[in-house]
């Protein structure tokens, strides 16, 4: 396993890192979670990314559990903060940033979090106030570190004219050879200031992974036929996308790859990317996104790959 610096931080993590959005909040037994943890330190991945909102607290509690037993120095932990944690609990106000840090680290079992996130922008409380109060929460020693995930691309400008403040280190856009939207503005400006990308959803939730056919009911044990992790996965699932995908398999066995390996190396291609997140319900599932890691794409994949997928892609 390869390790990437992430942005201006002194954190180094592996290419491949280990998610937990739909996976660990509910969507597989705690057996499988913890099977699938103990699989990513197997594999050399040290980087684990979670949020407060995944299973309102659910996935921060497993994690905590199941990291209780390792040394802390061992891993890499990052964790988000914005979407409502209850009625009245949302956003990045000074009062929520410190109150669900607080809440986040009790349930992750630790003092710090190497990566705190603003999950989203926040339209509602000032950008001074947000970035402020994420200060404070590093100087307090609670978070190494700062991030964000999705945020427009002109507020994240205006955070960085902001003085006296932390600087970021992340962003974590989606990111895929389908969805390639960071590319056009977030990534240039990323590179300029030192931030890495930590990307979501590489593998566009199993679909660039060849779980589902055109013409195909999906399989009865995956993501799309899952009623608490299936959710967020329509708009992937057209016919034309799926007929594309199916274009990729000549590309991948022509480079001796399988899908997997194939979509998670094209992102990795991109220097800019210090991290793809991967979740995975099961350990074997780890393992093949682990063996990704240090695979190079040469200029006449790349150029089938843009072939296969045509116009499909998300720019």
């Amino acid at each position: 396993m390869r390790l990437r610096k992430l942005g201006s931080s002194d954190l180094e993590v592996s290419e491949i890192s280990l998610g937990s959005w739909l996976t660990y909040s509910g969507g597989v037994a705690r057996e499988q979670a913890e099977a699938c943890v103990n699989a990513a330190f197997e594999e050399g991945i040290n980087f684990i990314d979670t949020a407060n909102v995944y299973g309102r607290g659910a996935s921060e509690s497993l994690l905590g559990e199941v990291l209780a037993g390792r040394s802390r120095s061992s891993y890499v932990l990052a964790t988000k903060v914005f979407f409502p944690m209850s009625d009245t609990d949302r956003g990045l106000s000074k009062e929520q940033i410190h109150k669900q840090i607080d809440a986040s680290l009790e349930r992750l079992r630790t003092d710090y979090v190497d990566l705190y996130q603003c999950h989203r922008f926040d339209p509602d409380t000032p950008l001074e106030e947000t970035m402020q109060a994420l200060t404070e929460v590093v100087h307090e020693g609670k978070a190494r570190y700062i991030g964000f995930s999705e945020w427009p691309v002109a507020e994240v400008e205006r955070s960085l004219q902001i003085p006296g403040v932390e600087r970021w280190v992340s962003s974590q856009p989606q990111y895929s050879a389908l969805v390639r939207i960071p590319e056009a503005q977030l990534i240039p400006l990323c590179e300029r200031e030192g931030i890495s990308q930590i990307v979501w959803s590489p593998l566009a939730q199993g679909v660039l992974a060849g779980r589902y056919r055109p013409g195909e009911a999906p399989p009865p044990d995956s993501r799309a036929a899952s009623d608490s992790m299936g959710g967020f996965i329509g708009a992937l699932m057209t016919e034309p996308i799926l007929e594309a995908v199916e274009r990729l398999r000549s590309v991948a066995a022509g480079a001796g790859l399988t899908l997997p390996q194939l979509a998670l190396a094209w992102v990795l291609r991109q220097r800019n990317v210090a991290s793809a997140i991967v979740g995975a319900s099961r350990p074997e599932q780890v393992r093949a996104n682990a063996s990704a890691s240090g695979i190079e794409l040469d200029e006449e994949t790349l150029a089938a790959i843009d072939a296969a997928l045509g116009d499909v892609v998300h720019r």
